[in-house]
């Protein structure tokens, strides 16, 4: 690795959550677009089948990394508080042999693993698309080995591209080959009657046949993507190092002995690694339980499921036997839009780690009480109105994203769970960076602690009422709410009884709230009304944009926006002085 007398990059927290916030932004609406595409062109049986590979692949890729990229960004950042660069480094040359192996190990489970996983899924033909998947594994144990370190360093920029890189490929290349592998089997079966040497009886069956393996074609993209993310982390890492100039780490105090550096990563990981786990753990029970519970629904008593949908349940899904993959995949197309704020607060707790980190390290207590604030301010300030967003404008705005003429049963019945779903998002989203923030006090076992509880109250939640025909699949949602509220109150206690910081309430949820509920009411009455007199897309698009206008212009009328988080921005200066003048901010 080359050395540079360039003076290292540590961004504000802020500044780090804007550029991976911006990254994140690009990465989730190509993220979005991709599984938009692939729903208008498969429908709901095969966004189920999509759902079902990273049903299995998420909780076997936090097995595989097991909280490490957290251990080292803590760690990193701690060290480089007190200037002991040369252990900076020696944590950075601990990890790679532990990704590598992790990352083998996970690999070959999720290879074996899901021929097992499909049977109790009841889906044989998902396994293109997990097979399809399991080389991510790998390559995304390889990409943590960089991203942890640089984050710790406060460089989130590294981290940023990596995940555009991934997002390109997945959104590009996933979608060309989906695109072609359809074209091509779809004119072998009509000129032939076969589908890869399988005769098939009518059209009806020959898609049955060629959506799973469009599907694992179009998630050869994901692969690719982890790549050459791999491959952009490894080269800027070799290039252009990580900014330890040379006079920093000649300064620096001899590192500590190896043995007790592993130690201290493996005791850090452990319990982040844990919670992590636990709660994909729950995602992949979650969405077993929720196929099976609805599966044996259709087996028992299949007049009480198909009464509350009537026709949206289209007849050759029902003859296939894939009603529960269906459901399950309009569930997944509301999901794929709720994502996007969940997505956003995770880098609010990526961002927040070595900041607060730094702060507690250093026993600032005034820097911790203002770092802690600002990230659950800023968080709420985006949460909280776009889960109420999202519930008040649930149907048109599935309408708006999911445009086939082929996917509006699929769309009706994904408003509905939308409606629920913005009311979970709040409290998904919410409990990320509180976790995180707990975690950088040095309390790993806490999250580990309330994740574990949630998913015990989510299965428990789940498998009662999933199974109950008049709730189905909104019974996935009202676990969420009822394990994430939990998490996130719980959080937020400890949280101040670790730190000994009581946060301003009203300032970070109470003023956020009035100027969401605002906003939700803007959102609502201004897409009927724009609706008289224009095209839905249209008037959706408008209601968006005026509710934005009203919120921001709530923001200020609340005071819920202070001068040290626009500080904290770029340009901030400028903006703290225009704000003030107009009595804005103070």
């Amino acid at each position: 690795m080359s050395e540079t007398k360039k003076q290292r990059k540590s961004q504000s927290f802020l500044k780090g959550a804007m550029i991976l916030g911006s990254s994140m932004i690009i990465v989730k609406l190509m993220g979005m677009i991709y599984k938009i595409l692939l729903s208008n062109l498969y429908g709901g049986v095969g966004t189920g089948l999509f759902n079902a590979a990273y049903a299995l692949y998420n909780p076997l890729f936090m097995l595989s990394t097991a909280g490490f990229p957290i251990a080292i960004s803590r760690m990193v950042s701690e060290n480089v508080a007190k200037k002991r660069f040369r252990d900076v480094r020696q944590i950075h040359r601990m990890s790679v042999p532990i990704f590598v192996f992790a990352g083998c190990i996970c690999f070959l489970a999720m290879v074996f693993g899901s021929f097992i996983y499909v049977k109790v899924i009841k889906a044989d033909n998902a396994i293109f698309a997990l097979l399809c998947l399991s080389p991510t594994i790998f390559f995304g144990c390889l990409m943590s080995i960089y991203r942890g370190y640089f984050e710790g360093m406060r460089n989130m920029t590294p981290t940023a591209v990596s995940e555009i890189i991934e997002a390109a490929f997945k959104l590009f290349f996933g979608f060309t080959a989906s695109a072609v592998t359809m074209k091509l089997l779809t004119q072998q079966y009509e000129n032939t009657g076969y589908v890869l040497g399988i005769k098939c009886a009518d059209m009806t069956e020959a898609e049955n046949t060629i959506i799973p393996i469009a599907i694992g074609a179009a998630i050869t993209g994901i692969s690719l993507g982890a790549v050459f993310g791999f491959v952009y982390l490894f080269v800027k890492y070799r290039r252009s190092g990580d900014g330890i100039t040379k006079e920093e780490f000649r300064l620096s105090p001899k590192a500590e002995d190896p043995h007790q550096t592993l130690r201290t990563m493996v005791k850090t990981a452990i319990p982040v690694g844990l919670g992590s786990i636990i709660m994909s753990l729950a995602d992949m029970v979650d969405a077993t339980l929720v196929q099976r519970r609805i599966d044996s629904i259709m087996q028992n008593d299949p007049k009480a499921l198909l009464d509350i949908y009537g026709s949206l349940v289209p007849d050759s899904v029902y003859r296939a036997g894939t009603t529960h993959i269906y459901l399950y995949g309009c569930y997944g197309m509301a999901l794929t839009l709720m994502m996007l704020v969940s997505a956003v607060t995770q880098v609010f707790g990526t961002t927040a780690l070595p900041s607060v980190t730094a702060a507690w390290t250093s026993g600032n207590k005034v820097q911790m009480k203002k770092s802690m604030e600002t990230v659950l301010r800023v968080t709420m300030l985006v949460t909280i109105p776009t889960g109420i967003g999202m519930s008040v404008l649930s149907e048109p705005l599935l309408s708006l994203i999911y445009s086939g003429s082929g996917v509006a049963n699929e769309v009706e019945i994904g408003s509905k769970v939308l409606t629920v779903m913005g009311i979970s998002a709040v409290f998904i989203a919410a409990s990320t960076p509180m976790c995180s923030m707990i975690q950088a006090t040095g309390r790993m076992d806490i999250p580990l602690k309330l994740y574990t509880i949630g998913m015990i109250i989510k299965i428990i939640v789940n498998y009662i009422l999933v199974g109950i025909p008049a709730i189905n699949i909104q019974g996935a949602n009202v676990g969420s709410i009822v394990c994430y509220g939990f998490v996130t109150v719980m959080a937020m206690f400890f949280l101040c009884r670790e730190t000994k910081i009581i946060p301003n309430f009203v300032s970070i949820f109470v003023k956020p709230l009035f100027a969401s509920i605002v906003c939700g009411a803007a959102a609502y009455w201004s897409e009927q009304f724009f609706d008289r007199f224009m095209t839905q897309r249209l008037a959706t698009v408008m209601a968006v944009l005026f509710a934005v206008v009203v919120y921001v212009i709530a923001l200020f009328l609340f005071r819920a926006i202070k001068r040290e988080d626009v500080l904290q921005m770029p340009k901030g200066n400028k903006m703290v002085k225009i704000l003030e003048k107009r009595k804005l901010i103070r």
